[in-house]
């Protein structure tokens, strides 16, 4: 397997370390990765997006999300069954579990839901004011107060063709 070394990127870089190791984690995780239980990550809006979990014989007490470091945990243990059944085919599988998803910094987790066994988690990206986009007015004499940019109009206006 080919291995990378990142120690130039941590010397020459301030702040990208996370970057490094998700980078280093994804380049050195074993390709046997568990399976189960299959997931969706779907893009709902131009900031949101939803994690579909299918948990088909879980119940919602047996299952839990948490936000630690940056990561999203999705584990589901299922409760001892005190009865006693007998069957012929067992095929649903109610194993114990754990996910884990890698945020992106300003991901913000918005809620969780579970209906017809599939666990449904949004979540939205907001990007605070400060790091949005912001146009300088350029004047005669007196610097004037940058205003905030709407995305949209600067996305459109870098696809229009250039005329000449």
């Amino acid at each position: 397997m080919r291995t990378f070394d990142f120690s130039p990127l941590y010397r020459a870089t301030v702040g990208f370390d996370r970057v490094a190791d998700l980078m280093d984690r994804a380049l050195s995780a074993d390709l046997a990765q568990p399976t189960y239980p299959p997931y969706n990550i779907e893009k709902t809006a131009e900031n949101g997006y939803r994690i579909s979990i299918a948990v088909a014989g879980f119940g919602s007490d047996e299952l839990s999300v948490d936000l630690k470091d940056g990561a999203l945990i999705v584990t589901g243990r299922k409760t001892e069954e005190v009865e006693d059944k007998t069957f012929l085919h067992r095929g649903i599988a109610t194993r114990a579990f754990e996910r884990r998803f890698a945020l992106a910094d300003h991901m913000k987790v918005t809620g969780a839901s579970h209906e017809d066994g599939m666990l449904n988690i949004d979540l939205v990206r907001e990007v605070p004011e400060a790091l949005k986009p912001r146009r300088i007015e350029i004047s005669g004499g007196k610097a004037v107060e940058a205003q905030p940019v709407e995305t949209k109009s600067v996305e459109a206006k870098a696809a229009e063709p250039v005329q000449a």
